[in-house]
């Protein structure tokens, strides 16, 4: 099964913005409750969704440039990026039925 990874404000660029694929991006922190309970949902979708979908996590305390620049205010937030272009943007936990008919619709 494949993994999430780990973008900081160094390689968003590269990981991200110029990916070929949509990429998930997870923005959480260590102490959010939250972020914990959604870490698992988005490692299962990083499996699913492996070739089709990358599937990245950032923490907003130790990438604060990143977050501040989408805006990040509440967490967890998920970032559905395309083509270098925020596409959806989903805030708290949701159920994983709903971040997969998110990825769909941008595949």
């Amino acid at each position: 099964m494949s993994k999430s990874v780990e973008v900081h404000d160094s390689n968003f660029d590269q990981m991200v913005l110029k990916s070929k694929t949509p990429v998930l991006v997870d923005f959480w922190a260590a102490w959010c409750g939250p972020c914990r309970m959604v870490e698992p949902v988005v490692e299962e979708l990083a499996g699913e969704y492996e070739g089709k979908v990358t599937v990245a996590r950032l923490n907003v305390d130790e990438n604060m440039k990143t977050a501040s620049q989408y805006g990040i205010m509440s967490i967890p937030t998920l970032l559905i990026f395309k083509d270098g272009a925020p596409v959806s943007n989903i805030i708290g936990f949701r159920p994983k039925a709903e971040l997969k008919r998110s990825l769909d619709a941008v595949l």
